[in-house]
């Protein structure tokens, strides 16, 4: 069974539908990139995959013992965000909180957790820098690692490249296909860069208010669709 399949599905806000059509399944260790317009119905998608907003039909189902609370989820950074007073590692280690049920405190598991996930994207030296005195891309880094803190099966990421210079940009994109590649955690990337999605996924899921194309990259690349947007054209 996949990680996530997504059958008949759609959403809708005050009555109204504002992305439909919804068909596809997500395989463990699977990179789909999810692209569209502004508007086109990403981040209502998001928020059916984490649980926080109910198909109005269609169903959303978890496989391989996958539950929303093992998503590690890195949303889009707001500008108030990037000031929040607190170190590295205090970071990092929210993103264990799922784990830690009722108990009130971190214990010992948890910050060991948040130094691993800070080695791996190579944060570890400054894990007691302030986070607000950080780069925009040191602070992206250290909010992935707090995702994967979250865990070791699935990362959602909205937009982890919006805001960034092109040097952070390439760097992160390195940093993410990294982790799937070599530590097998499956990723859900949304993205308005539809060259560099092009590159980096293994899929290709485009919305338009509805599923316009599902399929590898490859395919993506040779299907009519995803030669005009490619090319910078309209689609028909």
């Amino acid at each position: 069974m996949p990680f996530i399949e997504v059958q008949n599905a759609a959403f809708r806000y005050d009555g109204k539908e504002v992305v439909g059509g919804l068909h596809f399944a997500v395989e463990r260790g699977d990179y789909l990139c999810i692209v569209g317009e502004n508007g086109s119905g990403k981040s209502t998608l998001v928020k059916g995959l984490l649980g926080l907003k109910a198909p109005a039909s269609g169903v959303i189902t978890f496989g391989e013992g996958l539950s929303a609370r093992e998503i590690g989820y890195l949303p889009q950074q707001r500008e108030s965000q990037r000031d929040f007073p607190a170190s590295v590692l205090e970071v990092v280690l929210s993103g264990t909180l799922n784990s830690l049920g009722f108990r009130p405190f971190y214990w010992r598991k948890q910050r060991e957790i948040a130094l691993a996930q800070l080695r791996c994207v190579g944060m570890y030296a400054l894990r007691n820098a302030s986070f607000r005195d950080l780069s925009g891309g040191q602070q992206q880094r250290a909010l992935l690692a707090r995702a994967l803190a979250a865990t070791q099966k699935l990362l959602i990421l909205d937009e982890p490249i919006a805001g960034l210079d092109p040097l952070a940009t390439a760097d992160m994109y390195r940093l993410i296909e990294h982790i799937n590649r070599d530590h097998g955690v499956t990723v859900i990337m949304v993205s308005h860069d539809l060259q560099a999605a092009a590159l980096a996924a293994k899929r290709i899921l485009h919305l338009e208010n509805r599923q316009l194309f599902f399929g590898t990259t490859e395919e993506y690349r040779n299907s009519e669709i995803g030669k005009r947007f490619l090319s910078g054209g309209e689609p028909a």
